[in-house]
């Protein structure tokens, strides 16, 4: 099979010219000798305005595009272009058709905060709508800086997608003299004769559209998502081909599809997605086969050969632990410093005085002053009203109030909220968390979330499960606790996210994860924060990366059932919140944010709204000033 050219005339729209740097260096590294790059600054003029009205933008378009000239490497021809329209996707269009363009290459800002999933975009609208008309093949680059490359990371699943991707990533990989790994994904179980038939479909597929460069590696991932964002992270750039449906099988409209989309916009490397222009016909899809075993059917043989249960099953008995396992404390210290890491331990709080002292001095006296498992000790305070700021500092724990903490995106109440800018505030590569309305509080409660990330690289993120008994009336009563996890989470979990179904308790207010994974999610700000968590990581870790452990029993200050209720409402809003995003859809056309709760009394019924909406804070890793606090910022541990 003839192989590829490489593109001779790349266009590049810039929103920015400012952020042009990586894409040249890209499209130079994708480009035939002796061909041209095209940088096109775009001005838009509304409807009902002359195109005239756009003259000065476009002179100060063209000052901007003139500082684009100083990136081309030696021998490589850049020039720019400005172009006036009444929408930027027509302009690129048509600059495309006229320069004959080969290739467009996008760089893309990735979703906004909040807005992870847009139906009526993938990329953008207007790389969305380039892709839909476009007389070329369309590169999009999730910019996240090209320095030095030693590694390209391509994931593969077949089809011509795929091919243009390989082909990428054989040409980057030769301008920066890097290695590329050409990775297909297998669920793990699956039978030998079925690995056997991915491990051939995936050698063909690489001997038939690579060169030197392309190593094929099969790697085994209970989730696609979470095992190419593992796989991505020792890469310096990642090159994906769209998942777009066959030609036969009209009924996918996709445009670039929810994999590569995903991977963009969590991955930390550079990722690169394409789509070719080309649209195979069936007799080009039957050659293909009959050369090689496809990708596409070692794919449904293993899918064949599995099962959520099966797998849920395995991931209870693999990854459940107790935390006596890690009561050797000597023995977490000497992993933690083998490892190079560091610990923060996080303490919210609000109006805890009858519980903060004790948590504090235990912490700090057995995990901190006696043995040094913990580096840094945070109460992040949500304004108690009481001396619990006061008495947490009295015991040495250094205190903030979470309200003062990056003031200019304003606060809000919630847990959530102080768990997201505790991430701000601390630095450790390990955060664990623990409530503080426990009466009998115990160091376990921090180190044995703390044991399975330290003895178990695979994992990522440990939640807490314990008895949780109530007080009624005075009295003890077993099994009482709860009880918003049995009557809503659990359900939920088990009819929309089975994966999550093995965990114990969901909702659980202890828990542990790797800031590199904690750092990439968002967070709900109030009540929703636990299972928010859960969802928003097993999309980026896969079951393998979580992990549970047994705290024996906790006791805690409960809430009467009007206060579940609230609680529980938040939580469902969470979970329909993330299915339209799963989903890509608009489930429910209105979702109800207030909540009427009955007031009955011997002279007056009435009803009494209540906002309950949960606010959802972005990823920190968004926030430019906790990236500059990143750069240098070292563990300070409490004084």
């Amino acid at each position: 099979m003839a192989r590829r050219r490489s593109p001779a005339h790349i266009l590049i729209p810039l929103a920015n010219p400012r952020t042009a740097a990586d894409l040249i260096r890209i499209g130079s590294a994708l480009m035939e000798q002796g061909g041209t790059l095209i940088a096109l600054g775009i001005v838009e003029v509304p409807e009902g305005m002359p195109l005239s009205e756009g003259a000065t933008k476009a002179r100060q378009a063209r000052r901007l595009l003139q500082r684009v000239l100083e990136f081309a490497p030696p021998g490589v021809e850049l020039r720019t272009v400005v172009r006036i329209g009444r929408r930027a996707a027509e302009g690129i269009v048509e600059l495309a058709a006229e320069e004959e363009a080969d290739l467009i290459l996008f760089g893309w800002a990735g979703k906004p905060a909040g807005r992870r999933s847009m139906p009526d975009a993938v990329f953008s609208p207007t790389i969305d709508e380039v892709v839909r008309d476009a007389p070329c093949d369309i590169a999009v680059v999730k910019q996240r800086g090209v320095g030095s490359v030693g590694r390209i990371l391509t994931a593969v699943r077949g089809g011509p997608h795929a091919e243009l991707a390989l082909h990428f990533a054989e040409s980057l990989g030769r301008s920066f003299d890097a290695d590329v790994t050409v990775l297909h994904v297998v669920p793990p179980d699956i039978s030998p004769t079925i690995r056997s038939q991915a491990e051939r479909a995936l050698a063909a597929f690489v001997h038939l559209h690579a060169s030197e460069r392309g190593r094929a590696t099969l790697v085994e991932g209970s989730d696609i998502r979470a095992t190419i964002l593992r796989e991505s992270e020792g890469a310096q750039l990642v090159v994906m081909g769209a998942t777009a449906a066959l030609p036969h099988d009209p009924t996918d409209g996709a445009l670039f599809g929810a994999l590569p989309e995903t991977i963009a916009q969590d991955a930390r490397p550079t990722v690169i997605v394409v789509k070719t222009r080309e649209q195979p016909t069936r007799s080009v899809f039957e050659k293909r086969a009959e050369q090689a075993e496809t990708l596409e059917a070692a794919d449904r043989a293993a899918e064949a050969g599995r099962s959520i249960t099966a797998r849920v099953d395995r991931w209870f008995a693999e990854s459940s632990f107790h935390h006596g396992e890690f009561a050797d404390l000597k023995r977490l210290v000497a992993l933690k410093e083998k490892q190079g890491l560091t610990i923060s331990a996080v303490l919210p709080t609000l109006n805890e005085s009858a519980t903060i002292g004790p948590i504090v001095r235990a912490t700090r006296r057995q995990l901190m002053e006696q043995l040094p498992l913990i580096d840094e000790l945070l109460v992040i305070d949500s304004d108690s009203e009481d001396d619990t700021r006061e008495l947490a500092e009295g015991e040495g724990a250094r205190v903030v109030r979470h309200s003062d903490v990056l003031p200019r995106y304003g606060t809000y109440r919630g847990k959530g909220e102080a768990l997201w800018k505790s991430l701000y505030e601390t630095s450790g590569d390990l955060v664990a968390w623990s409530d503080t309305d426990i009466s009998d509080w115990h160091p376990r409660f921090f180190y044995g979330t703390l044991g399975p990330l330290l003895t178990e690289k695979r994992i990522g993120y440990v939640k807490a499960h314990y008895q949780r008994p109530i007080v009624e009336g005075g009295l003890l009563k077993e099994g009482g606790g709860g009880r918003v996890t049995e009557l809503v989470a659990r359900p939920l979990i088990n009819l929309f996210f089975p994966e999550l179904s093995g965990y114990i308790q969901p909702l659980a207010g202890e828990y542990a994860g790797r800031r590199q994974h904690l750092e990439q999610i968002p967070f709900f700000t109030g009540y929703a924060v636990e299972i928010g968590h859960l969802i928003d990581l097993a999309d980026r870790l896969g079951l393998q990366g979580f992990g549970q452990v047994d705290l024996d029993i906790r006791m805690h200050r409960n809430q009467e059932l009007e206060g579940l209720s609230r609680m529980s409402f938040v939580i469902l809003q969470a979970v329909m919140k993330r299915l339209e995003e799963r989903h890509r859809a608009r489930l429910f056309p209105e979702m109800g944010s207030t909540m009427k709760l009955p007031r009955s009394t011997p002279n007056r019924l009435s009803l009494e709204v209540i906002d309950l909406a949960d606010q959802e804070r972005p990823p920190m890793i968004r926030i430019p000033e906790y990236l500059e606090r990143r750069k240098s910022r070292k563990p300070v541990p409490a004084t």
